[in-house]
């Protein structure tokens, strides 16, 4: 459903409007959806300044966080109160938000007038109140942005304790005269995308009281998992450079110690330090009480699908309520790539959990799946029924590099010489070939469609040369296909001229933005997973030691988690190698690995489990190329690998 500027209606247009569209059940005073009956034109617009009771920047003053708030003047009037949807950003001024990089602007009085997004245009109208939190050290805030750490969770958590009336605020940055959240009813949602979704996460993991749900889109889990996977470098910078990008000018000058910090207790050397601990929000999962709707792109190479899957597996352990969109996109919003029925979605799930209204949403199904561009598929629960893990077995094939994929146990080795200039889709593009930098592994061509749901994990036997090395480990699904082309600019989808409108507009702010379409590509094979590791973290993922060559090392290789079908007559592939061009750093050395496959296997879970991957694999050969050299995915990824979380 498509929405377009909405007029304010008068009492008695509003009264046939909600007689028209309320249920029976509806009528007799149980909603089920909230109507656009309150006037965003005349919405009340202020700002608050909570104290967060911390001293981040150092100077002797508990710093005040700059909260802006839009909200209905009619429920103020009348004495109700309202629950609130609150996206908290270090990008308001230093970037923007959402696709048009929309930045907040105010009126003479300070007060907002363009916030961001369509979530005011759209839910004020709807009845509820929508606040844009400025991270401390950003925009209008006191302190420092210290990534993830205790000053961005709580200076967050503060404004929910504020709404909730646990926290004191005032009308401005340095006065006296506080302000209260009289007109708030507590209950909280908080959403956003990238940075944003992250403090969603750490905030739900502290447990705090009023805070009823979450929408993390591209969310962080594990800062440590943003900058480092095992040891092994995800960008060539650290947390000290994200800092620096987002603090206003004046934080800048006085959060020279916690810079200072960001680089001495982040070292690069990959080791987990307590400043990483500090920033892992999946040991707290067993504190969320809010319910969880995560949204996440399979190809999102710049906030990995890592994130999103050891989150959903640890809320999954404390029986959180929980939802998913899982897409083909990299780094993007479902506003931008499936947005009539992301609002409709959004608008049901807040009705929901922040109204209370029983409009079925939570007896849907628990996930989507974008399984082919703009083709969108549906599972129950997430993963599915009967999703089993299958243990695949690398064996040597009749020539060097070029092996099978299987259930049995395989015997020999196979050897490969790091070569950092080539990726994964060099890899998979000479699956069929013996090439000196990689290890192939393939299954014949599938005779019915195999269902790969979750995460897998690969141990690998290696027998360094030198004293440092760096394992990459994917899985690749052999075969041509249309995808969205998540390594171009957009990242999977294309920005048009046109725009639809989702709420109501004022002068300065509007409610319509630029469509969008899939940008797709044509390909030979689809890299569904991956995941790296430093080979001298063998015996602790957290702290890695230099190697001895000629020793033999076991270690497990977490792969990012997702939601693919390998058609009949494609193949599946396991692809070992050493540096992954653009996706991690190389080593100080050039190491050869001998690789012990006896001792190598891939443990992947399988709708059906192994009794899947047997049926599937029954009588195939692996010997019958599919892919062509060239015909895979079209140059690498570095438009999605940035050393920040694009917003």
């Amino acid at each position: 459903m498509r929405f377009t500027i909405w007029r304010p209606l008068t009492a008695a247009a509003v009264t046939l409007l909600v007689a028209a569209f309320l249920t029976p059940a509806a009528a007799h005073g149980t909603p089920r959806e909230s109507l656009p009956v309150h006037s965003y034109t005349h919405a009340i617009r202020e700002a608050v300044w909570v104290d967060t009771r911390l001293d981040g920047d150092g100077d002797g003053t508990a710093d005040r966080v700059a909260v802006d708030i839009v909200r209905p003047r009619e429920p103020a009037a009348q004495g109700r109160k309202v629950p609130v949807i609150m996206d908290a950003s270090p990008y308001y001024s230093c970037c923007g938000r959402g696709n048009e990089s929309q930045r907040k602007t105010y009126d003479a009085n300070g007060d907002v007038v363009q916030m961001p997004l369509f979530y005011d245009n759209y839910f004020v109208p709807r009845g509820y109140a929508v606040v844009g939190v400025d991270l401390a050290g950003t925009n209008r805030s006191d302190g420092c942005a210290d990534i993830g750490g205790r000053s961005d969770i709580l200076s967050a958590k503060a404004v929910v304790d504020w709404l909730n009336g646990r926290a004191t605020a005032y009308t401005t940055r340095t006065g006296t005269t506080k302000a209260k959240a009289g007109w708030s009813n507590g209950r909280t949602g908080m959403i956003g995308k990238s940075w944003d979704g992250t403090i969603a996460n750490g905030v739900a993991a502290t447990g705090v009281k009023g805070l009823r749900t979450i929408v993390p889109i591209a969310g962080i889990s594990s800062w440590y998992d943003y900058y480092f996977q095992q040891g092994a470098p995800l960008y060539d910078s650290g947390p000290d450079r994200l800092a620096e990008y987002v603090n206003s000018p004046d934080a800048r000058a006085r959060c020279a110690a916690v810079q200072r910090r960001l680089v001495d207790e982040a070292p690069r050397s990959g080791d987990l330090t307590a400043l990483w601990s500090e920033r892992d929000y999946v040991e707290d999962a067993h504190r969320v009480k809010a319910s969880v709707f995560v949204v996440h792109g399979l190809q999102d190479l710049n906030v990995r699908a890592k994130h999103f899957g050891q989150w959903w597996d640890a809320l999954a352990e404390n029986g959180v309520e929980r939802k998913i969109w899982l897409s083909q996109t990299g780094h993007v919003d479902p506003f931008d790539f499936r947005r009539a029925k992301w609002v409709e979605t959004l608008h049901r799930w807040f009705d929901h959990e922040l109204l209370g209204y029983d409009n079925g949403i939570d007896r849907e199904p628990m996930a989507d799946i974008e399984r082919h561009p703009d083709q969108w598929v549906t599972s129950t629960v997430w993963p599915p029924r009967g999703t089993q893990t299958a243990t695949l077995r690398p064996a040597t094939g009749d020539r060097p590099g070029v092996g099978t994929l299987g259930l049995r146990r395989g015997t020999g080795a196979e050897t490969l010489t790091d070569d950092p200039r080539l990726s994964e889709t060099d890899w998979a593009a000479r699956i069929d070939t013996p090439t000196p930098d990689k290890a192939g592994f393939v299954t014949g061509p599938l005779t019915r469609d195999l269902r790969l749901s979750g995460s897998s994990r690969v141990t690998v036997t290696a027998t360094p040369t030198t004293a440092t090395a760096h394992l990459s480990a994917v899985l690749v699904d052999l075969g041509p296909d249309t995808i969205r082309d998540y390594a171009a600019s957009g990242e999977g989808i294309a920005t048009l001229t046109d725009r639809t409108c989702w709420g109501e507009s004022t002068t300065g702010d509007s409610a319509c933005f630029k469509e969008t379409r899939a940008r797709t590509a044509d390909v030979g094979f689809t890299v569904l997973s991956r995941g790296w590791a430093d080979l001298g973290t063998y015996a602790d993922p957290g702290r890695g030691v230099p190697l001895t060559p000629g020793r033999a090392y076991t270690i497990t290789l977490d792969l990012a988690a997702t939601d693919h079908v390998v058609p009949a007559g494609h193949r599946l592939a396991l692809i070992v190698a050493g540096t992954d061009k653009d996706l991690i750093d190389p080593p100080a050395d050039t190491p050869t690995l001998t690789l012990d496959l006896a001792r190598t296997s891939a443990r992947v879970p399988f709708a059906g489990g192994a009794k899947a991957f047997a049926a599937a694999t029954a009588g195939a050969t692996a010997s019958v190329p599919t892919a062509a050299p060239g015909t895979g995915h079209p140059g690498g990824t570095p438009a999605a690998r940035q050393p920040y979380p694009i917003p």
